[in-house]
């Protein structure tokens, strides 16, 4: 499966560690080739792989760093 682009609505980042926390975490997951989230525009975009994770699963990562998360339509 090709690699999609998504972009997800972060709530509760207070500083760049947050932001890099985010992305270090979303990393690991396995079909994540990256993660990029911006602090002053409260989001992140990333590169999945959906035949290895979902967007769901990204979602779930970020809500257990322990900020709200929600995709971008």
């Amino acid at each position: 499966m090709p690699v999609t682009t998504h972009t997800f609505h972060i709530e509760g980042m207070h500083c760049g560690s947050c932001s890099l926390l985010i992305d270090d975490a979303l990393e690991d997951l396995p079909g994540v080739r990256s993660a990029r989230t911006a602090l002053r525009q409260a989001r992140t975009t990333v590169e999945l792989d959906l035949s290895q994770n979902s967007s769901q699963d990204v979602v779930k990562a970020i809500e257990e760093l322990g900020y709200r998360a929600s995709p971008l339509l």
